[in-house]
């Protein structure tokens, strides 16, 4: 007789309304001590930047400035001005868990607004590269997400936001897309039968992130905005990867700039609304 074959570690002692034993609070008071650092909020609109580019071009003008107050054992969190309001950004997060690592400890240090940009290869063309997708939902094909939300095949950016960021969006200088995308922990296990499958799902792009963010932002009701900015078709023509101008950093600029505009009355109205 065959044995049953036992659940994976990934969907056992799932209890989604159990408050975790460690929390980001506590983790953040003991960093604080250990580091000598006052508490101090991070601007309300931070970034995360998975590739790093940006943050490093904005460190190479001068238009970066350490944040004195930011208590994260595992990254940098740099202040710059766009548009005359003040933003926080995090470099080099890349993947699903570090990304919401990153993401619980910016909102428990007063961030209400989260925008990812991170690169991402085409699985069904909307162009030619480079261009952005606004993602509307991601597949999870990875882990993050499974701790945070109940299976389900996708999970959901919050449509209000989205709604609110999207007429900002129409005259930037790159195209941008609303369309799914394909979160995976594994980049180099993009194989031919599953891009095929994901294709047929009229997913838009492959990229490491998203599904995490979003299913945290659902669970931990945060506002969290992500794009996919479609630069590769995989490697598998020569001279991929090109990202546009300075590295893609000047069109990342613009498309933050539009959001962090467009949803700073959005992010009030809806902590009135929600009492916080």
């Amino acid at each position: 007789m065959m044995m049953p074959i036992p659940l994976s570690p990934l969907f056992e002692l799932k209890d989604y309304s159990a408050e975790s034993v460690f929390k980001v609070e506590n983790m953040l008071r003991e960093a604080r001590r250990q580091k000598g650092l006052s508490s101090e909020h991070v601007p309300s609109v931070c970034v995360l930047d998975p590739d790093g580019d940006i943050v490093r071009r904005l460190r190479k003008e001068g238009r970066a400035r350490p944040s004195t107050g930011w208590a994260c054992y595992h990254t940098d969190l740099d202040e710059f001005e766009l548009d005359g309001q003040r933003l926080g950004i995090v470099g080099c997060a890349v993947g699903s868990s570090f990304a919401v690592l990153v993401a619980e400890q910016l909102f428990a240090s007063g961030c209400r607004l989260l925008i990812s940009i991170t690169s991402a290869g085409q699985i069904t063309s909307l162009g030619r590269p480079p261009y952005f997708v606004l993602i509307d939902r991601a597949l999870r094909d990875e882990g993050t997400s499974h701790h945070y939300m109940p299976p389900a095949e996708f999970a959901e950016g919050n449509a209000d936001l989205i709604e609110s960021v999207r007429p900002n969006l129409s005259n930037l200088p790159e195209p941008i897309h609303v369309g799914a995308t394909w979160t995976t922990d594994a980049p180099f296990r993009e194989t031919e039968r599953a891009i095929k499958a994901r294709r047929a799902q009229g997913i838009a792009a492959v990229e490491m992130e998203a599904a995490a963010l979003y299913a945290f932002a659902e669970a931990r009701h945060r506002h969290v905005i992500c794009f996919a900015h479609v630069t590769n078709q995989m490697g598998q023509t020569e001279g991929d990867f090109e990202k546009g101008e300075a590295d893609g950093t000047a069109d990342a600029l613009a498309v933050i700039a539009a959001v962090a505009r467009s949803v700073v009355t959005f992010v009030s109205e809806t902590r009135v609304e929600n009492g916080l």
